[in-house]
């Protein structure tokens, strides 16, 4: 089969490779018709190199239709159209039981001291090859997939792999009062959706932080105050605008759907590059000890939200060696949640907002559709934000 396989940093090819077979009572296999690109698959691409080796297969946004499933796999069968999370959990130890299948233990990377393993994405959560491809091997199927109807469109669907319950959980762990003020950074897919979530469940406004001029637009259109990053000396003065706008005091939450890669953090940037470029035996290790992340975005976040207010992470972090800002965090009462998104906790809340409505407007969340075979050039483009490159979809 084809699928899109990782060789270095920025090389990203589509390869011939051994189509994936059942190997445990728990898989199944499935013919994917649709899978996306996601700010995390940049990660991969720019700084988390050191955590990959060459030929592993990339992707974790899937749908498609159930082609053979395992002797344990009694909810699904042949023909069934699905959509896989991007995380992989057994669905009854004692984390998935407490809702956090991000944690299961049957699956958590015990070599790596990570939590449930995921498809698609390094060493660190188990290497498992991605979704980028024209099948997916899906291990503990009896719990991942989820079953949806035949008729609308793929794009209907296909963000209930990570982009939806992630944006979900942001604005969850964002605690946002009743007719209460959220401020999210970053205008990507998630906190693009992010905010499209924040307005349908009744945040009263909602401010959009970017420095993207398609992106801004497209979040403006949905009733978002948006914030172009240009326009201001730094920060701060963005800081100071948006106080204006909410008493002097700041928004009550604010999300970061940016993470690592932020703007700024100069130093960082260097630190993250050089490792991305040394031979990976030596790089490894190195960023195992001591990685950092460009902290520009996080550190808006503390400074921005109101005294007693919260910040949720979506973005991700992956630094060993982060300075926090500890006593800001402490002396304003800030709370803060973060974590990969718990996939399966969250779809039954958000399977009512999928219909033919479209509330959430993810019947046209895609702003490009390309074949499996353009991924290099979808990669490029997408991590250069050219062309107006928000959300990418990839057809096998």
């Amino acid at each position: 089969m084809k699928a899109v396989t990782w060789q270095g940093h920025r090389d990203v090819r589509v390869d011939d490779v051994p189509d994936p077979r059942i190997e445990e009572p728990t898989d199944a296999v499935i013919r994917i018709t649709s899978t996306g690109l996601c700010g995390s698959d940049l990660h991969l691409y720019e700084v988390l190199t050191p955590f990959m080796t060459p030929g592993d297969i990339l992707g974790h946004e899937p749908m498609g239709i159930v082609e053979e499933v395992g002797s344990d796999v009694t909810n699904l069968r042949p023909g069934d159209r699905v959509v896989v999370p991007f995380q992989i959990a057994c669905g009854h130890c004692f984390m998935c039981d407490t809702g956090l299948p991000t944690q299961c233990e049957t699956t958590q990377v015990h070599g790596e001291g990570m939590g449930a393993a995921l498809f698609g994405y390094t060493r660190l959560y188990g290497a498992v090859p991605g979704a980028q491809a024209e099948y997916l091997r899906v291990p503990q199927a009896q719990f991942g997939p989820i079953k949806v109807p035949d008729g609308p469109s793929d794009d209907r669907f296909v963000y209930l792999s990570d982009v939806l319950p992630t944006a979900w959980q942001a604005v969850e762990y964002a605690a946002i009062p009743p007719g209460g003020t959220v401020a999210v950074l970053g205008l990507g897919p998630i906190g693009d959706m992010s905010c499209r979530i924040a307005l349908a469940r009744g945040a009263e406004r909602v401010f959009g932080i970017d420095l993207v001029p398609e992106r801004l637009a497209r979040a403006k259109r949905r009733g978002v105050q948006t914030y172009d990053l240009r326009a201001f000396d730094d920060e701060k003065a963005l800081v100071e605008a948006i106080r204006e706008e909410t008493s002097g005091r700041g928004p009550d939450a604010v999300i970061d759907a940016v993470g690592t890669e932020a703007h700024g953090s100069a130093a960082a940037k260097l630190a993250q590059t050089a490792t991305a470029m040394m031979p990976r035996k030596i790089a490894a290790p190195f960023a195992e000890r001591f990685s950092i992340d460009r902290l520009a975005a996080l550190h808006t976040a503390i400074d921005l939200v109101r005294r007693g207010g919260t910040i949720s992470l979506s973005g991700v972090y992956g630094g060993m060696a982060d300075p926090m800002p500890l006593l800001t965090l402490f002396d304003k009462q800030i709370q803060m949640r973060m974590g990969q998104a718990n996939v399966r906790r969250w779809t039954d809340d958000i399977l009512p907002y999928l219909t033919d409505q479209d509330p959430l407007g993810v019947d046209d969340f895609a702003t490009h559709r390309v074949p499996l075979a353009e991924a290099p050039h979808a990669y490029e483009m997408f991590q250069r934000k050219q062309d107006g490159a928000v959300k990418v979809l990839m057809q096998p």
